[in-house]
């Protein structure tokens, strides 16, 4: 073992001399420099992050179907359909802050979630992609939970567009 150190030494000094002969001292600190910021930066670059299918063709995926995981209690026109997507209202229309409630099971992971549909308001009616599922839906006199109600009234404009699905959290159960 101690002819390896002694061998290891002396090889390391040798390399280390005949670096410091062909390399400036401010060219290697320049170097190492850069290839630290270089390292630094590799997570920033994009990466393919999808493992499996790459198709959306399951019919969990595919936002602008009624039977998406999260329309479980849903009832109008899905904002997917017309020009917004499964959490945002499209450009011209305002979220109404007063929502209905649903709980629906995630397929993937085989869990229960809390979802608060909204609707978007002042513009017209969408008519495109119109969904009426009443899972677990309560009578008209618990409001919070039933989605007959035009949830435009906290609006300044109660006109109709359509409905957005916003997961609040996790939930134990099916209310």
């Amino acid at each position: 073992m101690q002819k390896f150190c002694s061998w290891l030494d002396g090889k390391t000094g040798q390399q280390s001399r005949l670096l410091a002969r062909q390399i400036s001292r401010r060219s290697f600190l320049g170097r190492l420099g850069a290839g630290i910021v270089g390292t630094s930066a590799l997570p920033l670059l994009p990466v393919v992050r999808a493992f499996g299918d790459d198709q959306a063709t399951d019919i969990e995926q595919d936002t602008q179907s009624c039977d998406y995981w999260r329309y479980c209690a849903i009832s109008g026109n899905l904002c997917a359909c017309c020009g917004g997507s499964v959490t945002s209202c499209p450009p011209g229309s305002q979220i109404s802050p007063i929502t209905w409630v649903g709980t629906c099971r995630n397929p993937v992971d085989d869990k229960y979630y809390l979802i608060s549909y909204n609707d978007c308001c002042g513009k017209a009616a969408c008519r495109r992609c119109s969904c009426h599922r009443t899972e677990r839906e309560k009578p008209l006199y618990f409001p919070s939970r039933n989605s007959a109600i035009t949830w435009c009234f906290g609006e300044t404009s109660r006109s109709y567009h359509c409905t957005i699905a916003l997961v609040l959290g996790e939930s134990k159960s099916p209310l």
